[in-house]
């Protein structure tokens, strides 16, 4: 009776995989909308690619690796057919996250293209979206299992491009979303000062937008310190005066007052955030800097041995603070919602939805519900795209913006310091865009 017991409840159980998001959730958590469900599990499925990344860069896991004949020069001893001629000496761990990141971006672009012009939830696209988890999981699992065949050749090299391009565009997202969060707050507190008239919400205010800037004024200080050396480091010293200098001009342009005017909820409070984002990104383009004068993370002595004597490239501090950020930004591009129309323009989402009816809450408890009948509160293919620039960027945190170079070793590269300086700045040019547009276009509603 037990055991019939039992396969019943895994029948239940694997119904709920073969079913919709709702089914997932069922009795578990609170009343929550079909569309977070959804995509917060389609987020699952991408920190999984992200913990297998991690895992493939243990040196033990790398040191099972090398016994593999299509990994490595020299297989098990055996005269297997290799797949390619590849140094294990410090590529291995790379070349997996590359594969693994691979396969997480082309399942998020197979969705995509699937989901193109998904109007509601009564579309039968939407049904594969928020339902048929356990054949998802299957596909996903078949694209990384063929990925890790792709013969080496220039895949690396072509692929580590795709990362650079997938990556600045993420580091621009996380800076709207930055703005977006950073305006949300701000105009949450400045109501609920004037609503119950305490200048605590102010105080509070104060305290943030000062302790931001204090934290800036502090990575400006470190980043002189341990990224420049006297009558060395030209560049370094370019990249932080010229972006201390244009955090100093969005900042001052915010408080003016004809913006003030414009917008009455911009404030020192986003300026100072965006300051510190600004030399965030700056400390990561510092870090990959290919002199080991001017960068301490560079060739110091940080990399582990492997059980087999060959040498793996290990995180340093800007990759796990990126990485860290990295996962925020994708938790919150899963659950947000935001009150700004433009913003929401962006992000292919809905504005704030109303609050569900208590009748209907009750009816759903502990459920998952349909609120996509009338019209999807999101973009699905938008979403999916976001999760593939998430997907490259995470490659390319995770092997700290390194390329395969001509001796087939991780190398670090002028480029991913390029990269991540423009990208601060077309970040700086996007805030002062959002503060002067509605100066410059007066006959739009930048409401």
């Amino acid at each position: 009776m037990g055991a019939c017991l039992g396969a019943c409840s895994l029948l239940s159980c694997a119904s709920c995989l073969c079913g919709s998001a709702p089914c997932i959730l069922c009795g578990c958590c609170p009343s929550s909308r079909n569309s977070t469900v959804s995509r917060l599990i389609f987020t699952f499925f991408l920190f999984l690619g992200v913990l297998v990344s991690i895992i493939m860069l243990s040196p033990g896991v790398e040191s099972q690796l090398h016994k593999l004949p299509w990994a490595c020069e020299e297989g098990a001893g055996t005269p297997l057919v290799r797949l390619s001629q590849v140094d294990c000496s410090s590529l291995l761990g790379q070349r997996a996250v590359y594969r693994m990141c691979f396969a997480t971006a082309a399942f998020f672009f197979l969705f995509m293209l699937l989901m193109l012009c998904v109007r509601s939830s009564r579309d039968p696209r939407a049904a594969i979206q928020n339902g048929f988890w356990f054949f998802k999981f299957l596909v996903f699992v078949g694209i990384t299992v063929g990925a890790f065949y792709i013969p080496d050749g220039s895949f690396s090299d072509i692929w580590f491009y795709f990362g650079v391009v997938g990556s600045f565009i993420f580091i621009l997202m996380q800076l709207a979303l930055l703005i977006d969060f950073a305006h949300s707050w701000n105009q949450q507190w400045l109501g609920n000062a004037e609503e119950r008239d305490s200048r605590a919400w102010y105080a509070g205010l104060f305290s943030f937008t000062l302790l931001f800037y204090s934290l800036s004024i502090a990575a400006v200080t470190l980043l002189f310190i341990y990224y420049t050396q006297p009558g060395a480091c030209s560049e370094g010293k370019v990249f932080i005066s010229l972006n201390l200098t244009l955090c100093v001009c969005v900042s001052i342009i915010s408080v003016l007052p004809k913006v003030q005017d414009a917008q009455p909820n911009s404030g020192l409070l986003q300026a100072s955030a965006v300051t510190l984002y600004t030399m965030f990104v700056t400390w990561l383009a510092l870090s990959n800097v290919p002199d080991q004068k001017c960068n301490p993370h560079f060739d110091n002595g940080t990399a582990l041995t492997g059980p087999e004597g060959y040498m793996t490239q290990w995180w340093d501090a800007p990759s796990i603070v990126g990485l860290i950020v990295f996962i925020l930004c994708t938790l919150f591009i899963s659950v947000r919602s935001s009150n700004h129309r433009q913003v929401n323009s962006l992000m292919r989402t809905e504005e704030c939805p109303p609050v569900v009816e208590a009748a209907q809450q009750q009816e759903e408890a502990g459920r998952a519900y349909d609120n996509e009948q009338d019209g999807v509160t999101y973009s699905y293919s938008f979403f999916h795209f976001c999760l593939v620039l998430a997907s490259l960027h995470s490659m390319m945190t995770l092997t700290n913006w390194y390329r395969p170079g001509e001796t087939r070793r991780m190398v670090s590269t002028w480029t991913a310091v390029w990269v991540k300086i423009c990208a601060s700045w077309a970040g700086l040019l996007l805030y002062l865009w959002t503060l002067v547009a509605p100066l410059l276009l007066p006959n739009r509603d930048f409401s």
